[in-house]
């Protein structure tokens, strides 16, 4: 199976981040300008770091060593500013002291104009060189943004001014902290969401469909009430560290309009984000959202809020006039910043606008491709192929009469083989035409299916060209066809092993595994009873005397003997096999 680690596979592919703009190796050049780390929070107002400097007078050409201290810190952004315009481009360039720490940034297009951290390990101090341009300002002001951690941060700390000789002295007021939109209020819900008005005046996804999160823990609730120019956002379900929606103009992650419920310290904190690409999503402010409330109990979070149908001017934020695909996803969160959703999220089938028609549908955690992929691949290899393969094995003399001018058991095998081959290629199609060409996010397992489809093409081929009967090559054509279709049975148990991991088709685990080891075992068990019946059957008919009648005789009853018990074990093969397959088809249609 050729699955795609989905979207979406990523709504929300984060990395495990504590530092300015969520970037552990530092390269935050998005940020030069406003030195603000994406993180949306407020940053802190007292700083308990400072800048120090080895001179406080300087002429273009010097070098000026340049400090950061203060308790202990994860990630930070120096830049030298005109003092008189702070707001203005880096000034000068920076040379590193210790490269292990800090790096080099190219901001505004000038090499090395600021300096930011390598990793996210503590740090209590850096220190740098600053290397004044022939053309610099009058007065130079150093500034720092500090992050402790993912929260705590400090934006545009001041160093002392440093001038040039003979110039007027500075007065302008030195640089204060860069002010934050303020955080609006939340609240607490006194009770649980219900679902009396999915379908009248909400429109509402619920997964399982028509399920009531007031009465159902398991229940993925999300509802939008239009009031009005507003809508109301309504969202429940279990989660351990933060649930989130998102609208798309796609089944892909990327270029969305999100929010995210987080919870930290026992509150939950509700934040609009955006996401650019198929990278973690960034935190904007949240001035939009109106109302915020939230309810933590028995495992499920629940939160609200109130956002207009538009938003202009408002950056990130879409339009809720227009119609959507919605995701819901849920994961785990650590100090207040989310990681990669436990499970592919929640999808609806198609685009909905959420301020129309009130309606009441559901979604799915995999796509109709990927799941018509499982269910194909999964028919392919644990039934027509080992099917095929046992009769081929065994059946022989039991299927010997002609079917069609050649023996039953070879016409049942070659149809069987001819099935399998076609199932695989239309089921290997599939992923290409959902993602649009090769994944190159799902491990081995596209991998491993590629070399199974090559296998099963080449056992075609190898088929159409096999050598009469009493050929010299016979014998060299039996031994390739065996180890290609063995080689090609063991590396898709393995494909499909790896396969039904991948969130793309989400299993429900982990009786998945139980039940795809049961599978192998059935069926390795199977030829050993088999092997084991030809062995004494052909040990039962050994000419033990030159009665040749008698020996006709015993070997007669013996083979018939032998065939029937061959014929109740290949029944009984065969139900076991459907029962297999039947557990993975059931779970592939639920999803």
């Amino acid at each position: 199976m050729t699955v795609p680690g989905f979207t979406i596979s990523a709504f929300i592919l984060l990395l495990h981040v504590s530092f300015v703009v969520n970037y552990p190796s530092g390269k935050i050049t998005k940020s030069c300008h406003g030195m603000i780390p994406e993180h949306g929070h407020t940053p802190q107002s007292h700083p308990t770091h400072h800048i120090s400097v080895s001179q406080m007078t300087f002429r273009p050409g010097d070098r000026i060593k340049v400090t950061l201290s203060g308790p202990p810190f994860k990630g930070f952004l120096l830049e030298a500013r005109d003092a008189e315009n702070l707001s203005g481009p880096p000034v000068g360039s920076f040379t590193l002291i210790d490269s292990h720490v800090s790096q080099l940034l190219t901001c505004e297009d000038v090499q090395g104009s600021a300096v930011s951290h390598r990793s996210p390990s503590k740090k209590t101090e850096i220190k740098v060189y600053w290397d004044a341009p022939s053309s610099a300002p009058n007065h130079i002001n150093f500034l720092a943004t500090v992050v402790e951690k993912y929260k705590i941060y400090w934006v545009k700390i001041p160093s002392p001014v440093i001038s040039q000789p003979n110039v007027l002295p500075f007065t302008t007021p030195e640089a204060t902290i860069a002010p934050m939109p303020t955080v609006p209020s939340v609240s607490h819900l006194t009770r649980s969401f219900n679902a009396s008005d999915c379908g009248n005046k909400k429109f509402c996804i619920r997964s399982p469909l028509n399920c009531d999160p007031e009465r159902e823990l398991a229940c993925v609730f999300l509802s939008f009430t239009r009031d009005d120019q507003s809508v109301m956002v309504e969202m429940s379900g279990p989660s351990k560290g933060y649930l989130s929606l998102a609208f798309s103009h796609d089944r892909w992650m990327g270029d969305d309009d999100a929010y995210v419920c987080i919870l930290e310290d026992q509150i939950v904190h509700i934040q609009p984000s955006h996401l650019t690409g198929r990278s973690h999503p960034v935190m904007d402010s949240g001035d939009p959202l109106e109302d915020m409330a939230w309810r933590l109990a028995d495992g499920v979070m629940q939160c609200s809020f109130r956002r207009n149908i538009t938003l202009p001017g408002v950056k990130n934020r879409f339009d809720l006039n227009a119609s959507y695909y919605i995701f819901v996803a849920d994961g785990a969160a650590a100090d207040g910043h989310i990681h990669k959703h436990s499970q592919q999220p929640l999808i609806t089938y198609e685009k909905y606008n959420v301020t129309g028609d009130p309606k009441n549908i559901g979604g799915s955690r995999s796509l109709l491709l990927l799941k018509v992929h499982g269910a194909l691949m999964f028919v392919a290899w644990m039934t027509t192929v080992s099917v095929g393969v046992l009769i081929a094995r065994f059946f022989k003399p039991v299927w010997s009469k002609a079917l069609f001018g050649d023996a039953a058991w070879f016409q049942v095998h070659r149809t069987l083989m001819l099935t399998t081959a076609a199932l695989t290629f239309i089921a290997f199609l599939l992923p290409f035409i959902y993602r649009g060409g090769w994944n190159w996010r799902a491990g081995y397992h596209p991998y491993l299916g590629f070399i199974v489809m090559v296998l099963a093409v080449l056992q075609l081929l190898l088929a159409a060209f096999r050598p009469p009967l009493h050929d010299p090559r016979r014998k060299m054509f039996n031994w390739t066809h065996w180890s290609m279709g063995t080689a090609a049975r063991i590396i898709a148990v393995a494909a499909m092993f790896l396969g039904m991991d991948l969130p793309g088709l989400n299993l429900p685990g982990p009786w998945k595994t139980y039940a795809m080891t049961g599978f192998v075992a059935w069926h390795v068990g199977t030829e050993i009873i088999l092997e084991i019946h030809a062995y004494r059957l052909s040990r039962k008919v050994e000419i033990l005397d030159d009665d040749r009648i008698q020996i006709l005789q015993s070997f007669t009853a013996a083979e018939a003997e032998g065939y029937v018990f061959k014929k109740v074990v290949l029944a009984i093969y065969v139900c076991g096999n459907l029962t297999f397959l039947t557990m993975f088809l059931s779970a592939i249609n639920h999803l």
